[in-house]
């Protein structure tokens, strides 16, 4: 049955498209054994901002195959190298180690005509995959941000254009994060900020502080 179902769907790698790979041990290194890169978005209102890995070879394979391609098999790994940068953080003082005060993983809002179109939101998969790994009921993981229809497709947007475009359109839906909580914003990809920025804007407002923006990979 596997090799009736790779005749008809060949497996190939989600980071470098390999056949014969769901993930393959090159791919799988480049993931494990990268550290947290410090990012510096050209839009104001964001938190120090990190990205486990840049927005090339691997990474960006892996993000547009879990994002575009469909590819859930690549959560999971995704997920653990979303927990390994949330681990450098603590060790590096940028974030609260666990025993003072539970980590809250916030998804980044996502348009919800594009959600439908993936089956689900991938980036709150990716955050639930890493809370696994962090630590089952020490981390929460919270899909409260959502867009507003009337915000456009951001492709091909300028970061100011990207920010007009989302201003007052990102709103707090549900469970906020618990005061004292070490409050991390998670989405798959940052370029200019304009997200980041506006999630952070709106959770404020609802007075819950973001300490920290992790993404998968940054485009910087």
């Amino acid at each position: 049955m596997r090799t009736l179902i790779d005749l008809v769907l060949p497996t190939e790698c989600g980071g470098c498209r390999a056949p014969g790979f769901s993930w393959c041990p090159e791919c799988a290194l480049a993931l494990t054994t990268a550290e947290p890169v410090q990012l510096h978005p050209r839009v104001v209102g964001v938190p120090p901002a990190w990205a486990a890995g840049r927005y090339a070879g691997p990474w960006r394979g892996a993000v547009i195959a879990v994002k575009e391609r469909g590819r859930r098999d690549l959560v999971g790994p995704l997920g653990a190298a979303l927990a390994r940068a949330v681990l450098h953080l603590r060790d590096w003082g940028e974030l609260d180690p666990p025993e003072l005060a539970p980590l809250a993983l916030v998804v980044a809002p996502s348009r919800g005509a594009a959600a439908r179109r993936r089956g689900g939101d991938p980036v709150a998969g990716v955050a639930r995959a890493a809370a696994q790994e962090l630590g089952p009921g020490r981390v929460s993981v919270l899909p409260c941000l959502r867009t507003a229809r009337s915000a456009r497709d951001s492709v091909g947007l300028s970061a100011w254009e990207r920010t007009e475009n989302l201003r007052g359109r990102v709103r707090v839906r549900g469970t906020v994060p618990a005061p004292g909580s070490s409050v991390v914003l998670v989405d798959d990809v940052l370029t200019t900020g304009a997200t980041a920025a506006a999630g952070t804007a709106a959770l404020a407002a609802r007075g819950v502080r973001v300490h920290a923006v992790v993404v998968l990979a940054g485009v910087q």
